[in-house]
């Protein structure tokens, strides 16, 4: 496929992927299957949101993948005009692992939720972090899980009742976000199913980054859930305890800016008025610390009760690529062997089995 010029070259994490020979718009990336959620799911307005950022990559759709693996946020293939697959519980990063390594022309993203990606697909999540394979993670959190109508979640709050919890859930929940973090991911962030405006420009932010970018998307659940997110989106409420993260800027929020974020004499990041302590003694974001201390301090301010929830992109450096460097090993095998690469895996220590 020839590209053309478009004056829209291809995001940065996308490097290698063949561009598209023509404009495209959102109707481009819409599959024509019916769309089928409950109505009122937050799944309608990230589909939105993803199919009216696409055109933004640039890139022709025949090179686009969108991996997921079950539950209600992992029809999303279905719905895109580009290719997919709907693959196992848990087990989409792994299956993304592997196109991702074998097909350098390709952008690979995942579909998952918090059940998905947290309990069944928890080890695959993590090794895939920590390997900075070049896809994209996008993690709808709910808190709940919806396709088997209702039971608590790894994401769910301590004490909730649900179907499987009827005296309340004992257990802690995950905080996508810090576990991400803890396992030095490359690029984590997290977005409002509601914002729109948000949502696009930490995929827009994700797409332009090389390795694994988890975007953690709180996502309304009106069935089994409703309203779980309800405190965030108020007028009012929210202004003032929503924290949007902007890479060079202080950290400040409220209606006004009056609040701001400070380390605290015990070095953790703490909410102050900006009268009481003044302009100065913000902190200043900073997506590209190598340190990931700082990022996962972010990630726990508000606490599993939400009084603050800090939402952007929390961190965001550079590492080499797992499947950049795959196909570099290979190739320097195949250089190094002199009767190539099948004398290499064939070699002394390999056995013939007679029948």
């Amino acid at each position: 496929m020839t590209a053309i010029d478009l004056g829209m070259p291809a995001l940065g994490g996308q490097a290698g992927v063949p561009a598209a020979t023509a404009r495209q718009s959102a109707k481009d990336f819409k599959s024509g299957q019916e769309v089928r959620w409950c109505p009122g799911c937050g799944d309608y307005a990230i589909l939105a949101a993803v199919q009216g950022f696409m055109p933004e990559l640039g890139l022709a759709k025949e090179n686009i993948v969108f991996v997921s693996g079950i539950g209600c946020s992992s029809r999303f293939p279905y719905y895109m005009n580009t290719y997919g697959m709907h693959s196992i519980h848990g087990r989409a990063p792994a299956i993304a692992t592997g196109l991702a390594a074998s097909r350098s022309d390709l952008s690979v993203w995942v579909v998952t939720g918090d059940g998905d990606a947290l309990s069944i697909g928890g080890n695959h999540l993590i090794h895939t972090l920590r390997r900075n394979v070049n896809l994209k993670i996008l993690l709808f959190n709910n808190q709940i899980y919806g396709l088997t109508k209702g039971q608590y979640s790894p994401t769910s709050e301590v004490g909730k009742v649900t179907k499987s919890t009827p005296m309340g859930s004992l257990d802690a929940p995950f905080n996508p976000v810090s576990l991400a973090i803890g396992a030095e991911a490359t690029f984590v962030a997290r977005a409002l199913d509601s914002d729109r405006k948000g949502l696009t420009e930490v995929l827009r932010a994700a797409a332009e980054h090389r390795g694994t970018a988890l975007v953690e998307i709180y996502q309304n659940c009106p069935i089994f859930n409703e309203g779980a997110f309800d405190a965030l989106k108020e007028p009012g409420a929210r202004e003032n305890r929503i924290i949007a993260l902007r890479h060079g800027e202080p950290v400040r929020f409220g209606a006004a800016g009056e609040y701001g974020v400070v380390r605290g004499r015990d070095g953790r990041p703490a909410v102050r008025a900006v009268a009481e302590v003044g302009e100065d003694a913000l902190v200043v974001h900073d997506v590209a610390d190598p340190d990931p201390s700082y990022a996962f301090a972010l990630s726990r301010l508000g606490g599993q009760g939400g009084e603050h929830t800090v939402t952007g992109v929390f961190r965001s450096v550079a590492r080499p690529t797992y499947d950049d460097q795959v196909r570099a090993q290979i190739q320097h095998a195949k250089d190094a062997a002199p009767a190539g690469l099948d004398a290499l895996l064939r070699g002394k220590d390999t056995w013939t089995v007679a029948p």
